[in-house]
């Protein structure tokens, strides 16, 4: 089969023009069924493939994850830590959206490792994506419990958890069009709120609120620009400024999301691109502006910020934003903004149980997983969805366990895979690189052509490497060892590392050579879609502006 594409890519053949895309996506589908390689549908459109990338990065790391960073850290770390991380995240999903315009599968990264690097590698990367993703589910499901919490309620906790919970799953049980329609009205509510926080927080900085009180950069002065942790001075400046990269690696979580759905993607090969290149500046301009401007807005010191680390007493937790609209006299308006942080939280995790159960699919596809969860009916794998299912129940620990600790646990397990999975992302690549060059493939001839690499590949290799390794550096000082400085900063590292050798051990498997390096492989399906997808052009100003967003 591999011979038969290879054929295909230096000939150039493409789409048979008599058919149309609907017809020609049947009967590949057809073929699909006939190989037993999977029949999920290409029905997201660029629209749904903007908003979801935007619904899985910007969530509870934003809205409520800050605060955590901005309490420890203060303004200027935590300001750093965001634009730093932005950077890596940048050179990551370059590099992963190269391999994916020029091979559009389900699940992407796992069966990319396994193609370029070693199936060892794929069969550890499918599980660690498919634990990172849907552990994010859980995250979101208890934070949003901690964020109903800010209205008085005596609603029970387990009641809420089942509630938010329930709703994710009934989503990701309908056909991926209904799913991409909720994700692109939440992604919009999730824009307009973003743009609002940034002209409110600038507004609320010169004093422009009912309480006229002309912050400036008080907050930067006193409490000043960057705390202290563990040891005093510039050291103690330092490691407070270097802790709080693991919760910025964590809130820029879920960027590739939009490399995920590639599988089932319209015309690919235009939307991703598309997608990476404005999505990545959308969120790193609302990242790294949004936390800069409410820096201004709130002191460190403030005892409502969430901060698991020094403080786990309930009703602890509260949005950034939330305070400092507070603290403006805006009466009403935090209410509201609580509220669209609540559904920001839940669209989330919607995002994350959808981007876990195509991993899981995916790699039961690659031979990676149990055949089961390769079951799939309509377009959707319910096997994969029961299995995300059964994780999730983790968040009625928050039944027993304060949301904020449950929260920090999570989060930090969900940043180490993140960092473990970015790596191979950037080690995939590399190989890619070297792979194309080895035969000869101009990559001026790729459908998208990642800038400045290899170097993008390797500093995010060595940026996401030092960060792990050193994460959970505080455990190790005098008095500070304990289960929970310990292991959640390093039970994934050992883990990963155990599914690699064990899968090697196992199946004998060694590092693809650059000559048998499969780059054929499922291309021709993607080439005889091509073109016969409808090429949108705008009408008018509106659908110019329109089409630029979306």
């Amino acid at each position: 089969m591999a011979d038969i594409e290879k054929a295909s890519y230096q000939d150039g053949s493409k789409s048979d023009p008599a058919l149309n895309a609907d017809e020609l996506a049947n009967e590949l589908k057809t073929e699909q069924e006939q190989r037993n390689v999977g029949t999920l549908e290409r029905k997201l459109k660029s629209r749904h493939v903007q908003f979801m990338a935007l619904s899985g990065a910007i969530g509870t790391g934003l809205f409520v994850g800050s605060g955590q960073v901005i309490s420890l850290a203060g303004p200027l770390s935590a300001f750093l830590a965001y634009l730093i991380t932005a950077l890596n995240v940048y050179c990551v999903v370059h590099s992963l959206g190269e391999m994916a315009t020029y091979m559009p599968l389900p699940g992407a990264v796992p069966v990319y490792a396994a193609r370029y690097v070693d199936e060892a590698l794929g069969f550890a990367v499918a599980w660690n994506y498919w634990w990172q993703i849907a552990i994010g589910v859980p995250i979101e499901v208890t934070i949003s419990v901690v964020i109903v919490d800010y209205w008085p309620n005596a609603v029970p906790t387990a009641a809420l958890i089942t509630l938010f919970l329930f709703a994710m799953v009934l989503v990701n049980c309908l056909p991926v069009r209904v799913y991409g329609e909720a994700e692109f009205a939440f992604g919009a509510v999730k824009l307009t709120t973003i743009v609002g926080l940034i002209l409110l927080m600038f507004i609320i900085t010169l004093g422009g609120t009912p309480s006229g009180d002309r912050i400036g950069f008080r907050y930067w002065r006193d409490p000043g620009p960057m705390n202290e942790y563990l040891v005093p001075g510039a050291l103690g400046r330092f490691l407070a400024f270097w802790k709080v990269f693991i919760q910025a690696t964590f809130s820029y979580g879920g960027s590739e999301m939009v490399v995920i759905a590639s599988g089932e993607t319209e015309n690919p090969r235009r939307n991703i691109p598309k997608a990476i290149r404005r999505v990545f500046w959308r969120i790193a301009l609302f990242y790294v502006l949004a936390i800069f401007l409410v820096t201004l807005c709130v002191s460190s010191m403030d005892p409502r910020l969430l901060d698991a680390i020094r403080t786990s007493a309930p009703g602890a937790a509260a949005s950034p934003f939330v305070i400092a609209i507070e603290n403006g006299g805006i009466a009403v308006l935090p209410s509201v903004i609580n509220a669209v942080v609540l559904s920001s939280a839940w669209s989330a995790g919607n995002s994350f149980f959808y981007a876990s159960t195509r991993v899981l699919y995916s790699a039961a596809l690659d031979g990676k997983a149990p055949p089961i969860f390769k079951y799939e009916r309509w377009g959707v794998p319910y096997a994969c969805v029961g299995a995300t299912t059964l994780l999730s129940l983790l968040a009625y620990l928050t039944v027993s366990e304060s949301g904020e600790n449950v929260f920090f646990w999570f989060s930090n397990l969900s940043a180490v895979s993140t960092l473990i999975i970015w790596s191979s992302v950037c080690i995939t690549y590399l190989r890619f690189y070297y792979g194309l060059r080895h035969h000869g493939i101009s990559r001026d001839t790729l459908p998208y052509k990642a800038p400045l690499q290899p170097f993008l590949a390797y500093f995010a290799l060595c940026f996401c490497v030092i960060v792990a390794f050193f994460n959970g550096f505080d455990a190790f000082f005098p008095g500070k060892f304990s289960a929970k400085t310990f292991v959640p900063p390093y039970i994934d590292v050992p883990i990963f590392i155990a599914l690699v050798l064990g899968y090697k051990l196992v199946k004998g498997t060694r590092m693809v050579p650059l000559a048998e390096m499969d780059l054929w492989s499922g291309k021709a399906e993607v080439d005889r879609l091509e073109g016969t997808w409808p090429e949108p052009k705008p009408r008018n100003f509106l659908e110019r502006v329109w089409f630029w967003i979306a």
